[in-house]
């Protein structure tokens, strides 16, 4: 499946355009704590110059987003990242990013509406930002996969297996480690999410 997704640059100047036998779009959500690294994911992947709605973080936000952590953060997304990535000639992933910040959470479920699956990224320095997208996603039933987004300043290791305890996540959940910035870490925790979506549909299939 790995080789299905296109390998067009993350950023490409010019707009791939959606093959015409495409027919069938699955819209999937990537939502997490804020500076997680959302944008980065969607924007890595994406075979589309994303649309996004950065804008400069400013006095207004101080006391209001939780920015412990995030000393060189400057812009925020307001409403919500958008990409595109083809599986195949007839199956496109539509990718939305969701805001990270409290205050933009009513957002979230006018974005799981319709929603396919989902990715919960992870940042271990900020841990508890993860919980309130899991409780989210399971009070939608949305599947969901957590990739935890390893960044560079982070000094204490956690494993996987302490994270998927940190988090309670059951087991059959898929967990795995990504670079949100490499392109194909973000294809595999697509492709990781695409494999968990079609099992659950295979393990609905044989119990009706």
């Amino acid at each position: 499946m790995d080789s299905a997704i296109s390998e067009a640059p993350a950023q490409a100047p010019e707009r791939t355009p959606l093959a015409d036998a495409a027919d069938t779009g699955l819209k999937i959500v990537v939502v997490g704590g804020f500076g997680v690294g959302k944008t980065t994911l969607v924007r890595s992947v994406s075979e589309i110059r994303p649309l996004n709605t950065e804008e400069y973080m400013t006095q207004a936000g101080v006391g209001v987003d939780e920015t412990t952590g995030l000393a060189h953060k400057t812009t925020t997304t307001v409403a919500f990242d958008f990409g595109r990535i083809s599986l195949n000639e007839t199956k496109v992933l539509y990718l939305f990013g969701a805001p990270g910040q409290e205050r933009f959470w009513f957002l979230w479920d006018r974005l799981f509406s319709g929603t396919l699956g989902a990715v919960v990224l992870v940042d271990t320095r900020r841990m508890s930002d993860s919980w309130y997208a899991i409780d989210r996603l399971e009070h939608h039933k949305t599947p969901f996969v957590v990739a935890v987004n390893r960044f560079d300043d982070d000094a204490a290791y956690h494993s996987l297996d302490e994270i998927r305890q940190a988090l309670a996540l059951p087991g059959h959940i898929p967990l795995l480690d990504c670079d949100a910035r490499v392109r194909s870490d973000g294809k595999r925790v697509l492709i990781t999410l695409v494999d968990h979506l079609y099992k659950l549909a295979l393990a609905q299939e044989t119990t009706t």
